[in-house]
């Protein structure tokens, strides 16, 4: 799930994504102050627009918004003062961790292009990576499916020339850190880092 709000730019609307899909048509239905995105073959919402949100909870951050368990509980309350039946699955675990190069192979497909398995605690991800400074043995950081990157760019499963690819291993200047080095590549981290554990620069 991820959580947008631009008073500025759009009003008082909280922007909640629940999913990372792209539904090639969507269907939106308004009711009081909720407006539910489906998508309009399976009839699943994919998301919802939350009008006049600072009336249901104090909201204080522009762009994305931190989901907390606070944040989720206020948010199914909201829901439900409008009528909504649906529940929320709300997922707290980081979406930036450390994780560990297990493998690298060749893209079949693509001569720049490699294909990782990297270890990042609870699950094993299959992650193709163009950095020309990837290599098995590295520890790493990793943004997973539904993680919204400072650009913007929310990191979705994807399959590349072929090969399915699940999350990004990230450089500094994708993760937006000071100093980031000039030259091109992902950011290796020192071997003590903890698999799995959320980055932190």
């Amino acid at each position: 799930m991820n959580l947008f709000y631009n008073p500025e730019g759009v009003g008082d609307v909280l922007f909640v994504q629940l999913t990372t899909e792209r539904p090639t048509a969507i269907t939106a239905e308004r009711k009081n102050n909720v407006t539910l995105i489906k998508n309009e073959e399976t009839g699943t919402v994919v998301a919802f627009n939350l009008f006049d949100a600072s009336s249901y909870f104090p909201v204080s951050a522009v762009g994305q918004v931190e989901l907390t368990e606070e944040l989720g509980e206020q948010l199914q309350t909201a829901l439900k003062t409008n009528d909504i039946d649906l529940e929320l699955e709300l997922d707290f675990t980081p979406k930036f961790v450390v994780g560990y190069v297990a493998e690298k192979e060749k893209h079949p497909n693509a001569d720049k292009l490699n294909v990782c398995q990297v270890d990042v605690g609870e699950e094993t991800l299959q992650i193709v990576c163009g950095a020309a400074n990837v290599e098995a043995g590295q520890k790493v950081v990793v943004a997973k499916v539904g993680a919204v990157m400072p650009s913007g760019m929310i990191i979705r499963d994807a399959e590349l020339r072929g090969v399915a690819s699940s999350g990004m291993i990230c450089s500094a200047t994708e993760l937006d850190l000071q100093d980031a080095p000039e030259a091109k590549g992902i950011l290796v981290l020192e071997d003590d880092r903890k698999v799995g554990e959320a980055f932190k620069a």
